[in-house]
């Protein structure tokens, strides 16, 4: 299932993803994943649960190739990350999966790229992939095609849209003609609330959303 999040600036989209994923501690309420409570767990033990998040600013190592930096997300998540000072080839196993999971995202001509050479929007893609070596359960991405040219992020939402159906993808994004033809589900939120949530087709028609946030050209 693909989610999108959206609503005006200051409804408190980022806040809750910061919530969900252990950046910001509730007054109340809990954090559900399936059937466990993990209100009380760390970010990093969310992550080993399968509760994975990307940022809306990338964090990467600039001088690290593409291959080499999954392959250490890999490593670090199988707790081999210590034997850093080894050659990649002593990896090949978590290199292969590397490998695959920039091949899932059309990165496979780029695995040996550093990231400082890559395209703003092949950076993004990197970035998630670099989540997906977690083998998450679920992926929130925080607003990932920000910064990306336009043409660019078509690109980027069609990789995500490819991406496992076994995997529950929610994404906070502006561009609504990317939300329309990406997510399968849309939540409306305005100030700190769901306003709605609903298929894409139902969202277009709802006259609230209309007034509070996505205006009259959005009409059925």
């Amino acid at each position: 299932m693909r989610y999108a999040l959206i609503g005006p600036n200051g409804a408190g989209k980022t806040t809750l993803i910061n919530l969900i994923t252990g950046m910001v501690a509730p007054d109340s309420g809990e954090i559900l994943l399936g059937d466990e409570n993990v209100t009380a767990l760390q970010p990093y033990q969310r992550v080993k649960r399968g509760l994975v998040r990307t940022f809306q600013i990338n964090t990467l190592f600039p001088h690290l190739s593409a291959l080499e930096s999954v392959t250490l997300a890999v490593l670090e998540r199988d707790g081999h990350a210590h034997n850093w000072w080894r050659a990649l080839s002593a990896f090949s196993a978590a290199s292969d999966e590397a490998a695959a999971i920039l091949t899932s995202l059309n990165l496979q001509r780029h695995l040996d790229k550093e990231t400082r050479e890559l395209a703003y929007g092949q950076q993004r893609l990197l970035e998630i992939a670099l989540a997906l070596a977690t083998r998450p359960r679920v992926l929130l991405l925080d607003e990932p095609a920000a910064g990306v040219p336009k043409g660019e992020s078509a690109e980027l939402f069609a990789a995500v849209e490819g991406l496992s159906s076994e995997l529950t993808v929610l994404f906070i994004e502006h561009d609504m003609e990317v939300v329309f033809r990406f997510a399968t589900r849309i939540l409306v939120m305005v100030g700190g609330r769901i306003l709605v949530e609903g298929a894409p087709q139902e969202i277009a028609r709802d006259e609230r959303v209309r007034e509070v946030y996505l205006g009259a050209g959005h009409a059925a």
